[in-house]
């Protein structure tokens, strides 16, 4: 192939080196995609669901971006240091293949060679300016950009699960996002691609925003979006797959307060509770809190696990936070759990409709419940997607059946939970 034949593969049908190389799941709509990543002079913003393989997209045009633009400086950001090795390999192994070398001998008359490679930086035998720093720098959100520069830079996935359930989160990603202007150079460009998790995240900050959801891409067919659909919560598939926030008017709990790791002691000499799973779509929810200083301090943990493959894990945990007595339903398995538990433990019937349970004793509290950071991310955002009718509620039903616990146990809140308490909080 000419010089201008490669061009032109390159303009019109870039997604044919992503194919080339093994992404063979790749179509014309990232074909377009990939060509806006690399010819766009403005900045741009991309949502698209989960699942659409747009960081595949990114890849592709990144290892591209190396060879057509030998001289520019990118930089790639990712929530974690972790998520940027994974995409950094995947440029790498695109820039080994035969189709990217021949690139290189059609624009330049020289095989492709990677100068530089790490987990975290490549630079390639290409670059011909005076820059001293590699052509592609991969950076966790929480590291330093100090003095760092880039004519490029390509944000992937920065809003995560943490930001849906953590003010404190979409605030440190915002203050990164932002602080990336400071280092962007004159002519530069932001491509920035992810799915929104919250309203107000950092993708309320950027510009440009093309919206791919799951009706319009047809990447899944209608039998998996709907067992998608039925495997998680409304809120998180509008989310996710819609890229719509929606505010559901039965839930009743939001913005969750979690600790930044500073106040872990606070929770000991506390108690247990514990929601077991035998299988099937329930989860096993494990939770330990204590009441200090006016706060209900919790650790959740929820699994979609067999109860007995987590009873180390969940005796560790107790005695990580120093807790006491660990309490369980016996309604499902006649005292089976109980017995193989360490004590001190205690079985109890459950006699109380879940629903007037959360409504009152957890709700009652929620204002005043600190989570503590080490709590599992599903338990937390199960609570916030509880309402009536919600499929899951096995982290909510036990936080309030710790919570009342508590109160029984001289705790500083007493609910009467009965039918007509229930009703007269016109719930």
């Amino acid at each position: 192939m000419t010089t201008r034949e490669w061009l032109d593969l390159v303009k019109q049908k870039p997604v044919a080196f992503g194919i080339e190389a093994g992404f063979t799941d790749l179509r014309n709509i990232h074909n377009a995609w990939i060509k806006d990543f690399l010819f766009s002079r403005e900045d741009l913003t991309l949502q698209a669901h989960r699942g659409s393989y747009k960081t595949t997209c990114i890849a592709v045009a990144m290892a591209l971006m190396l060879v057509i633009y030998p001289d520019n400086n990118l930089i790639f950001l990712r929530k974690s240091d972790d998520d940027v090795k994974e995409i950094i390999v995947q440029v790498v192994r695109l820039l080994r293949t035969d189709m990217f070398n021949a690139l290189a001998q059609g624009l330049y008359g020289t095989n492709l060679g990677l100068v530089k490679e790490s987990a975290f930086e490549i630079d390639t035998n290409l670059k011909a300016g005076p820059k001293g720093a590699s052509q592609l720098i991969g950076l966790g959100s929480k590291a330093s950009i100090t003095g760092k520069h880039a004519d490029i830079i390509v944000t992937d996935d920065i809003v995560n699960i943490d930001d849906r359930i953590s003010k404190a989160h979409r605030d440190r990603t915002k203050l990164t996002y932002q602080e990336l202007q400071n280092i962007k150079n004159r002519g530069g460009r932001f491509i920035n691609c992810g799915t929104p998790w919250h309203k107000e995240d950092a993708f309320s900050l950027m510009p440009n925003l093309q919206k791919y959801d799951c009706y319009s891409t047809g990447l899944i067919e209608p039998t998996q979006l709907q067992a998608l659909r039925n495997s998680m919560t409304p809120s998180l598939f509008a989310a996710n797959y819609e890229l719509q926030h929606i505010a559901d008017e039965e839930t009743m709990f939001n913005a969750p307060v979690i600790d930044d790791g500073s106040n872990t002691e606070k929770i000991y000499n506390g108690i247990c509770h514990l929601d077991a799973a035998y299988g099937g779509s329930d989860s096993t929810a494990f939770t330990v809190g204590n009441w200090c200083d006016g706060k209900l301090y919790v650790y959740g943990m929820l699994r979609n696990q067999h109860v007995d493959d987590l009873l180390g894990e969940i005796e560790a945990r107790r005695e990580q936070y120093k807790a006491g007595t660990i309490y369980c339903e016996l309604n499902a398995d006649k005292g089976y759990l109980l017995n193989r538990l360490e004590k001190p433990r205690r079985g109890y019937h459950e006699k109380q409709n879940k629903f007037i349970k959360i409504s009152t004793y957890l709700r009652e509290v929620w204002d005043k419940v600190v989570f503590l950071d080490s709590t599992d991310k599903a338990y937390i955002n199960e609570i916030l997607d509880y309402t009536e009718r919600a499929e899951h509620d096995d982290a909510p039903d036990s936080l309030a059946s710790l919570v009342r616990e508590l109160a029984r146990n001289k705790g500083p809140v007493d609910v009467d939970v009965t039918i007509s308490a229930f009703r007269s909080l016109g719930l």
